[in-house]
């Protein structure tokens, strides 16, 4: 019989995600500072969480909800009516879960780079809809990157 994780406290994942991070900066500061992908960021980002979350599995964009493809009821943007609801097809950045065990979901993050002009309007509500919709017990917004004078840039927006 497989034993359950034991399940951090909220202070534990808010250390656990700040420490990542600061790897992130420390060890990896040449993807920042090149502007890399977000990808690229994200990957490391999951690499460094990974060491701090030992009994969980942590992936990047991982669409599976078992065995079935990772959906969330959320409004549609292009085509369809924003007011519409339909089951949209999610990849998170980065999840900290059990593979395969639909109540071992941890942490959802979103991440992006600083110097996007993309609006994170639509990743606030995947990641309240991976809350409610998934159960994932925390999520977090994490934005990353460098200003024009070397500062580091690290904004975390808990859900």
């Amino acid at each position: 019989m497989k034993q359950s994780p034991v399940q951090p406290d909220i202070d534990e994942v808010h250390a656990a995600v700040e420490a990542a991070i600061e790897t992130l900066f420390t060890k990896d500061r040449h993807l920042i500072s090149v502007n890399a992908s977000e990808r690229s960021m994200s990957h490391m980002l999951a690499i460094h969480l990974a060491s701090r979350f030992s009994d969980y599995e942590v992936d990047c964009e991982y669409n599976r909800d078992g065995f079935d493809v990772k959906k969330l009821g959320l409004s549609v943007v292009g085509d369809i009516l924003s007011n519409q609801i339909d089951a949209v097809t999610v990849f998170p950045d980065i999840i900290v879960h059990k593979r395969g065990e639909k109540n071992q979901n941890l942490l959802v993050l979103e991440v992006k780079k600083a110097s996007s002009n993309v609006s994170h309007d639509y990743d606030i509500k995947k990641l309240k809809a991976f809350k409610s919709e998934l159960n994932y017990r925390f999520a977090a917004h994490v934005v990353i990157g460098l200003e024009a004078n070397e500062c580091i840039v690290k904004r975390i927006e808990w859900q």
